[in-house]
């Protein structure tokens, strides 16, 4: 493994005990894949980045902003960030924590929006002429 990614993983796994109130909120509401059956991950190592969360299915990149992230700079890294995201094929969606605070329904149907279940098409009929294979269960003789 590269150092920069022990690095990351290490800071991940760091980040992931250290979460914000904002955090702890939303990640309530994302776990055990209670959004229309997607897996979300927390604290996801991506590049030389770490996503606040993100579903690597569907791949979403959400941000969770504070306080931290109104300064030219901040906002500048941000930036840099998303784009580096996006260039990986990454959708991001930034929600604010005062939107976590005072509207948590309207965050979930935000990201309820771009995670949609997982498609579970059955198979398609058989052609015409094609026999129906059944499993049969064979019994010892």
């Amino acid at each position: 493994m590269r150092e920069a990614e022990t690095k990351s993983r290490k800071l991940a796994r760091q980040l992931r005990t250290d979460m914000t109130k904002a955090e702890i909120i939303l990640w309530a509401q994302l776990k055990g894949r209670r959004v229309n059956g997607n897996k979300v991950h927390r604290q996801l190592p991506i590049g030389p980045y770490i996503a606040d969360f993100a579903c690597k299915a569907r791949m979403l990149v959400i941000e969770v902003d504070g306080a931290t992230h109104s300064t030219d700079a901040e906002i500048k890294h941000d930036l840099r960030r998303t784009s580096f995201l996006e260039g990986e094929g990454w959708q991001v969606l930034r929600i604010s924590n005062l939107d976590i605070y005072e509207n948590l329904n309207g965050v979930l149907e935000a990201i309820a929006s771009k995670l949609p279940p997982p498609s579970a098409s059955p198979p398609p009929p058989p052609q015409a002429g094609e026999e129906i294979k059944h499993k049969t269960r064979r019994t010892p003789q």
